[in-house]
C-alpha cells in the first residue's frame, strides 16, 4: 500500500516542538528569536506567504518584524533596510520575499543579508557551505523534503534519485542534500533525452520542474519515492503538484500530496532556521 507522506501534521508537529524549545530557552537566555520580513510592492501571492509566516513565526514564540515597502522603493534604499537589519541584535534572520521588482537586483540583494541570518538559504556563502558538505543555513523547500524522508523512515543512502528542475532554490540544493545523505543524483530538467526512461530508474523522484501534472506513471519505477515540490493551479483552478497524483499513487511507494506535501514544510523549515540562528548567535548549545 502506498505511504502518503503528511508534511501538513509533520509541520505541525515540528512548529509545536520550537515553540517549546523557544519557551524553554527564552526565559533561561532572556532572549527571544526573531525575524524580520520585508515585502517589496504588493503581490498578492506574496502577500498571503507573508502573512502565513507571520502567523507560524508568533505561534511559534518568534518576534516578527515586518517591513512592506513601496514597489518604487530603490534598490539602494532596500540595501540600506538590509544593513540596519543585519547590525540589529534583536534580528536573527532576514528573509526578502520574492520575486522583487524588475529596477531591483536579485542577486544584489539576496547577497547583501548578513549569511548568519540568512534563513532563506540563498546567500552564496550558505550555498557554497551547502556544496562542500558544511553545516550552514539550507534553502527551506529542500531542508523541508529531507527532513519529511528522516520522518518516514524513507531510505536515501545508496538509493538512486533524479531531481526534475535545476533552480537554485529548490533543484539544486535539494540534490545537495541527496548527495551528502549518500544518494546516487542525477539532475534532470526541460531539456533532458529520454526524461521519462530516465526517472524509471529512480528509487527517489523528486518533481521540481512547475508543470501541473506533469509525472506520469510512466516517470515512476513501482515501488519508488516521489516528492511533489509543485505547486500550479490547473483549468479549473485547482491548486495541483507537478505529479499526477491519483495515477502515480497507484505505483509509488511513498508519495506527497499536493496541496498537505512539502509546502507546510517550508515555513516550518524557516521556523527552524531562525531558531538555529538565534541559539548560534546567543551561544546557545544545549
Amino acid at each position: 500500500m502506498t505511504k502518503i507522506i503528511d508534511g501538513k501534521a509533520l509541520a505541525a508537529k515540528i512548529r509545536q516542538e520550537l515553540a517549546e524549545e523557544i519557551g524553554a530557552l527564552s526565559a533561561r537566555y532572556e532572549s527571544k528569536p526573531g525575524l524580520a520580513v520585508i515585502q517589496v510592492g504588493a503581490d498578492p501571492a506574496s502577500s498571503i506567504y507573508v502573512r502565513n509566516k507571520k502567523r507560524a513565526c508568533e505561534e511559534a514564540g518568534i518576534v516578527s518584524f515586518g517591513y512592506d515597502l513601496p514597489a518604487e522603493v530603490s534598490q539602494s534604499e532596500l540595501l540600506e533596510l538590509i544593513e540596519t537589519l543585519n547590525n540589529d541584535e534583536r534580528v536573527n534572520g532576514i528573509l526578502c520575499q520574492l520575486p522583487v521588482p524588475d529596477h531591483i537586483d536579485e542577486f544584489t540583494i539576496l547577497s547583501a543579508i548578513d549569511p548568519a541570518k540568512d534563513v532563506d538559504g540563498f546567500h552564496p556563502v550558505n550555498v557554497g557551505l551547502l556544496s562542500i558538505g558544511h553545516d550552514c543555513l539550507v534553502s527551506c523547500t529542500p531542508a523541508g523534503v529531507l527532513e519529511m524522508m528522516h520522518a518516514y523512515d524513507l531510505p536515501i543512502e545508496g538509493q538512486r534519485c533524479v531531481v526534475i528542475g535545476r533552480s537554485n532554490i529548490v533543484g539544486k540544493p535539494v540534490a545537495q542534500l541527496m548527495l551528502k545523505e549518500h544518494a546516487t543524483v542525477t539532475i534532470a530538467h526541460s531539456r533532458t533525452k529520454n526524461l521519462p526512461a530516465l526517472c524509471r530508474e529512480a528509487d527517489i523522484l523528486i518533481a521540481a520542474i512547475g508543470r501541473a501534472g506533469f509525472v506520469t506513471t510512466d516517470f515512476v519505477k513501482p515501488g519508488a519515492t516521489v516528492i511533489d515540490v509543485g505547486i500550479n493551479r490547473n483549468e479549473e483552478g485547482k491548486v495541483v503538484g507537478d505529479v499526477a497524483f491519483d495515477e502515480v499513487s497507484k505505483v509509488a511507494g511513498a508519495i506527497t500530496p499536493v496541496p498537505g506535501g512539502v509546502g507546510p514544510m517550508t515555513i516550518a523549515m524557516l521556523l527552524k532556521n531562525t531558531v538555529k540562528a538565534w541559539r548560534k548567535a546567543n551561544g546557545i548549545i544545549e
